[in-house]
């Protein structure tokens, strides 16, 4: 097994205990872990807009040559029309997880979504789990562009379980961060065994950066969540700063 694949199997077994272990790192739930998550998110939008928008800009070249001749021809900003479709859909779980909360908050049966919502949430997030798996190996011809993958994707994945046990509690502690964290091994492994098409990639990334970005901006910007700015702006700074040095 090649050095980048191992470094690869490596950081997908981190990212998967961080969901295993989850209910342990909670001991840092009050104010300097809202710090902590706010400089997390901006480290996470600094990657999203100097690492991921830059590659969907070159996958884009790659889908536009790959569907002339095509019925979609027309569709000149494949790449980008993917990542809106992905703000959409995060967009609409967070509308629905909310919807569903209230309404049986307002019937006293319980303060959290119903069974549609969390196995909806546990699809989606396994999917893009699985994606991130496979951009970890598929994704990176150095060491050094592979960790910066990670550190990125780390703080997402620390942000959207946050998320997730705010929404769903027992629920996600006892089955969901099982799934989850078996997800992101799922999409490792299928990327050792397979390679998709070449515009798999700018898909994918497509994809992952729309999540990430309505997932941060979720966290980060309702009054309810107490994002700190100075925190957030740190981490970009922070981030931004290993990608341009790097």
């Amino acid at each position: 097994m090649q050095t980048i694949q191992l470094a690869a199997l490596a950081a997908v077994l981190v990212l998967a205990c961080v969901h295993v272990f989850s209910n342990r790192l909670r001991v840092f739930q009050n104010v300097p872990r809202h710090k902590f998550l706010s400089a997390a998110g901006g480290a996470a939008v600094a990657f999203v807009v100097l690492q991921l928008l830059p590659g969907i800009s070159k996958g884009q070249e790659t889908l536009v040559q790959a569907s002339e001749g095509g019925i979609f021809w027309f569709l000149d900003r494949h790449a980008y029309l993917l990542m809106l479709a992905s703000v959409l859909l995060f967009y609409g779980l967070e509308k629905a997880a909310r919807t569903s909360r209230s309404s049986r908050k307002e019937q006293s049966e319980s303060d959290r979504p119903g069974p549609a919502v969390f196995w909806l949430h546990m699809a989606t997030f396994g999917v893009m789990n699985v994606l991130v798996g496979y951009l970890m190996i598929h994704r990176h011809e150095t060491i050094q562009a592979l960790v910066l993958f990670f550190l990125a994707m780390l703080v997402k994945f620390l942000i959207n379980d946050n998320s997730l046990h705010a929404a769903h509690k027992a629920g996600y502690d006892r089955l969901g961060r099982w799934l989850l964290a078996g997800a992101v091994v799922v999409g490792w492994g299928t990327g050792y065994v397979y390679t998709v098409p070449n515009v798999g990639p700018a898909v994918l990334q497509a994809l992952l950066a729309g999540a990430v970005l309505l997932n941060v901006f979720k966290e980060e910007l309702p009054s309810e969540k107490k994002g700190k700015l100075l925190p957030f702006a740190l981490g970009a700074v922070a981030y931004a700063g290993l990608l341009v040095t790097l």
